[in-house]
């Protein structure tokens, strides 16, 4: 029997609300449009965090639920860069072909909100890729139109089965969710 009761999920990703699904924590999406950008002087590994309390405090303060709010943020680091979503498809191939044969850290901030109080972490997956030829780029783009992805690809679709050659962390953070972490968070509400 799963201890966890219904939770706000305040993401349209469709990639957490499918690892929320396998966790078989009960939810409900909704999402009020938040701004997502940050302080210049905002640490990295802070940066996810401050998005994703933004999208909480958004829920919180049009509907005031009663049952825990979950909202997450995924950036991409290369070089102490942040790749955000691609532009359009030739800033989706400049931005694989930056990560072509390169290490990048994917880092998702989460924060639950419920009865006033907050838990909020960031977790942080190292993925390096293969070296990717343009062919291969271009094919993925145009076949999987990575838009609304940090760092322009999935890992779970073809780019990450051919094209990754190791990660050290958490798959599912890549993802888009830390889920067996956030259930840990989850069981403490």
């Amino acid at each position: 029997m799963n201890p966890i009761t219904k939770i706000i999920l305040a993401s349209q990703s469709p990639r957490r609300k499918q690892l929320l699904e396998w966790a078989e924590v009960p939810f409900e999406i909704i999402v009020q449009s938040t701004d997502e950008s940050y302080p210049d002087n905002l640490p990295v590994d802070e940066i996810a965090i401050h998005i994703a309390r933004n999208k909480a405090l958004a829920i919180v303060q049009t509907r005031q639920p009663t049952i825990p709010i979950l909202a997450a943020d995924t950036i991409v680091v290369l070089n102490k860069q942040i790749i955000g979503k691609p532009k359009d498809r030739a800033d989706a191939i400049a931005i694989l072909t930056q990560l072509s044969a390169q290490k990048h850290t994917v880092i998702t901030g989460v924060v639950i909100l419920h009865n006033g109080k907050e838990i909020a972490f960031a977790d942080a997956t190292d993925v390096e890729f293969h070296a990717l030829s343009t062919e291969q780029i271009e094919f993925y783009v145009d076949k999987y139109q990575p838009y609304d992805k940090a760092g322009s690809y999935a890992i779970q679709e073809w780019i990450g089965v051919v094209g990754i050659k190791s990660v050290n962390g958490d798959f599912y953070n890549v993802m888009g969710l830390p889920v067996s972490r956030v259930v840990q968070a989850l069981l403490q509400c």
